[in-house]
């Protein structure tokens, strides 16, 4: 009978052990995409520099997948505030910048501002699932990459101004670490 006894408590031990160590499997996973035509961000970048100031058309633009009006997670900025955002917080002078951007500029309503936003971030929870769930220790890896271009195009569908910024690679790990677990997240000023 102790025989038995003592093989029941070590599996409920072993069962234990292993669900404090492994059993990553079953700890959350995101994944975050802002739909894009690009698989990478160099993808993305080789597009937006195919584009030509005052050469490239909108339609060809369509073909390198940079569609403004098909594409979803494309913003048009209103002239209001592409003026505020290229001009007001600039420090140049207006004869300064771009003559792309200059154009635009005079050219009022009849410039169309367009913002493309592209992601794909995945965000992966790792280690111990025990100590995830009772709110031990808590690892959460992220990575992917980020992109944003802006294109300013004339009311004839020349392209006068193109600019790309982003992320090509996030790689980043949270961290928390709560000594009391699921006690952590109780306030204690409740309590009191």
């Amino acid at each position: 009978m102790s025989l038995i006894r003592m093989v029941r408590g070590a599996s409920a031990w072993a069962l234990v052990a292993t669900m404090l160590v492994g059993c990553g499997q079953l700890l959350p996973s995101v994944r975050s995409e802002e739909p894009s035509p690009f698989a990478t961000f160099d993808d993305a970048r080789r597009a937006i520099e195919q584009v030509e100031p005052n050469r490239t058309r909108l339609e060809e633009m369509k073909a390198l997948g940079l569609d403004p009006k098909a594409s979803a997670n494309v913003r048009e900025v209103p002239y209001p505030q592409l003026v505020a955002q290229l001009v007001e917080s600039s420090a140049l002078a207006l004869s300064e910048l771009d003559p792309g951007i200059r154009e635009c500029i005079a050219a009022r309503q009849r410039c169309r501002a367009y913002q493309f936003h592209f992601s794909r971030i995945v965000r992966d929870r790792t280690g111990s699932f025990m100590l995830d769930f009772l709110n031990f220790d808590r690892t959460t890896r992220t990575s992917g990459w980020r992109f944003e271009a802006i294109v300013l195009v004339r009311d004839d569908d020349v392209v006068l101004f193109r600019n790309h910024a982003g992320e090509p690679r996030i790689d980043t790990t949270d961290r928390v670490r709560n000594p009391l677990g699921p006690m952590q997240s109780i306030d204690i000023l409740r309590i009191w």
